[in-house]
């Protein structure tokens, strides 16, 4: 199943830029013709009706909440944002990514040949997976539900 922030950068990637309620709306209904021609859900998330249109509220706060841990993360210096805070960052060989889906990611991206991948906490679940490089992070995928790395951990 896919997450609701896949679904949205999808179709940002084929429309181009446009408003938040707009996104939104075509959200709305890529879930419904998804229910129309599959009978299952295209991703988890509920749909809110609001004043203005149907609204997911984990796509409405996820600007604001990403990118304002991120502005703060670009102010840290790589050592800082891998050693402090309440969730230091961790490295993992590539080798060890544990769902054929994270594996398949990086096929996809061409960044199979890679030896270790880096990750970052940003949101309370939220994390940001890429690569170190000359004290620099390079952002790669974000995985807010731990559906590239499983936690065993519960609400983490």
């Amino acid at each position: 199943m896919a997450q609701v922030a896949d679904v949205a950068a999808y179709i940002l990637e084929k429309c181009g830029p446009m408003t938040a309620m707009k996104l939104q709306k075509l959200v709305y209904y890529s879930q419904a013709w998804h229910l129309v021609w599959t009978e299952k859900p295209l991703f988890d998330n509920r749909i809110e009706a609001w004043a203005n249109g149907p609204v997911v509220w984990e796509l409405y706060d996820l600007p604001r909440t990403l990118l304002g841990r991120i502005r703060a993360i670009e102010t840290m210096t790589e050592f800082e944002a891998f050693n402090y805070g309440e969730e230091p960052g961790k490295d993992y060989a590539v080798a060890d990514l544990p769902t054929k889906a994270a594996q398949d990611r990086l096929v996809e991206l061409e960044y199979d040949d890679e030896d270790q991948i880096s990750r970052l906490r940003v949101t309370g679940s939220g994390r940001l997976y890429g690569f170190r490089r000359a004290e620099r992070f390079y952002a790669l995928w974000w995985d807010p539900e731990h559906t590239i790395w499983p936690s065993r951990k519960k609400h983490t």
